[in-house]
């Protein structure tokens, strides 16, 4: 039987100081009894000899120092895991939260789990085929990579994060595949648009998500994605299938964090984050890959907001040093209507060129990616000088390579929300937008694949 305290100090807050304690330790969980039998759950923070500084789950509001007594379970926060948890939509606690049973756990884990050991990892090379163009086509996303999201406040990541969710698949693979899907500090109205998005086109059967609303507790935002990952670890370690983690939105996350380092007066880092974010968010992160022996993997894609659209700003910044690159939507490109907004330029997936070629996608895509970059590169430059000097500036083939960059643009970069592409689709595409250059100009790509591909109608 747990012992229990009856030497609650002080309440600041989200915090609560309780005395005399021994043989806590950090991240404990615990639950306050208050005098009408009531009881909210904390956990602990901070230990300082037989001081602990706990946390709560649930409003203060109602707690009595002399009246409520804590009790210490002697394990930290857990998550009841089962295969039942696909199809099912939980709170940022792991508690059902579509009206459905709970679940009947087959074992219970630590949500804090472990990041992943180097040695322990194969070398990501397998494609995942999202079927949308702007990544698969130029920034290829492989199986146990993380590969995150920058965008900025009003465009539309939620609709790219579904699109993702419902079309990601591993091709030619017998593990099943499955989307744990987290979404910390949002709407209603978002939350009912994911769970309504998946249910419509079935992808809700292969997927779990974790919602955490914008009026929940901060430290139930916290809580959020290590419950996500480690669902995913249960089924990708255990039941063998390839997961697709979706974390969004980050920032939310990091807010959070800050929040809880504010309340509890840490001495603040780059704007007031707090100075371990870094080691948190890499913690998370790196909860993600391919281990040897293992069918079961964990690709990860986490979607953060940069806050006043700054690269530069510390979730973005320290995101991607921990991450193999980044895809970065464009304002530009979605006020121009271009769906989804990515910018491929600035854009980058550090492994692309590990999960492309013969027999992964097609052994004509490193060439033709090549190509496309240094094309739209140019296109873009010869736009900008003919904002700044008029068309007549232009030579004949800066001209054509404008056009190309609108062309590129409208064709290959905006497919909408709603369009799955295979990766043949994709690289068709590719080759047609090509044959505006003329041939001369294709200097990245092998003769072989110009003479099979270049120029040929649909």
């Amino acid at each position: 039987m747990p012992k229990e305290y009856r030497t609650i100090q002080e309440i600041a807050g989200p915090l609560m100081l309780v005395k005399g304690v021994r043989g806590i330790t950090y991240n404990e969980l615990g639950e306050i009894e208050l005098a009408n039998g009531e009881t909210h759950r904390c956990k602990v923070l901070e230990v300082s000899g037989t001081d602990a500084m706990v946390q709560l789950f649930e409003s203060s509001s109602g707690i009595n120092l002399s009246d409520s007594k804590v009790r210490f379970l002697g394990h930290s926060m857990e998550l009841g895991v089962s295969k039942d948890m696909l199809r099912r939509v939980f709170d940022g606690m792991g508690r059902p939260a579509d009206g459905g049973p709970e679940i009947l756990p087959a074992k219970r884990m630590d949500v804090n789990g472990l990041p992943m050991n180097p040695v322990a990892r194969s070398y990501p090379d397998e494609f995942i085929e999202t079927g949308i163009s702007a990544i698969d086509g130029l920034n290829t996303l492989v199986r146990g990579q993380k590969l995150p999201i920058f965008s900025m406040s009003g465009l539309p990541h939620a609709k790219l994060a579904a699109q993702l969710a419902r079309q990601a698949k591993v091709r030619g693979k017998e593990e099943e595949f499955a989307v744990v899907f987290a979404a910390m500090g949002i709407t209603f109205e978002e939350s009912n648009y994911f769970v309504e998005s998946f249910r419509e086109t079935g992808a809700i059967n292969r997927t779990v998500l974790f919602v955490n609303l914008a009026n929940d507790p901060a430290v139930e935002r916290i809580a959020t994605p290590r419950m996500a990952l480690t669902a995913a670890e249960y089924l990708a370690f255990e039941r063998n299938m390839h997961v697709l983690v979706i974390l969004t939105d980050i920032t939310n996350y990091a807010d959070a964090l800050r929040e809880i380092s504010a309340a509890q007066k840490e001495v603040p880092g780059r704007r007031g984050y707090p100075g371990y974010m870094y080691t948190d968010l890499a913690q998370m992160y790196e909860r993600a890959g391919h281990q040897k022996g293992s069918a079961g993997s964990i690709t990860m894609i986490p979607i953060l907001t940069m806050p006043e659209d700054d690269k530069t700003h510390p979730i973005p910044d320290l995101t991607g040093y921990i991450t193999e690159g980044q895809i970065i939507l464009s304002r530009d490109l979605y006020r121009k209507g271009v769906n989804p907004p990515i910018d491929v330029l600035p854009s980058l997936s550090r492994l692309k060129d590990k999960g492309i070629g013969e027999g992964k996608t097609r052994a004509d895509h490193s060439g033709t990616l090549n190509q496309l970059f240094a094309a739209y590169a140019r296109g873009k430059d010869a736009k900008e000088l003919m904002t700044i000097l008029g068309e007549a500036a232009l030579s004949d083939i800066d001209r054509i390579y404008a056009e190309f960059a609108d062309e590129f643009e409208k064709q290959y970069i905006s497919q909408g929300f709603r369009t799955d592409r295979s990766i043949e689709e994709t690289l068709d595409i590719g080759w047609k937008l090509l044959s505006i250059l003329p041939r001369s100009e294709l200097k990245r790509i092998d003769d072989r694949y110009l003479d099979l591909y270049y120029g040929k109608k649909e």
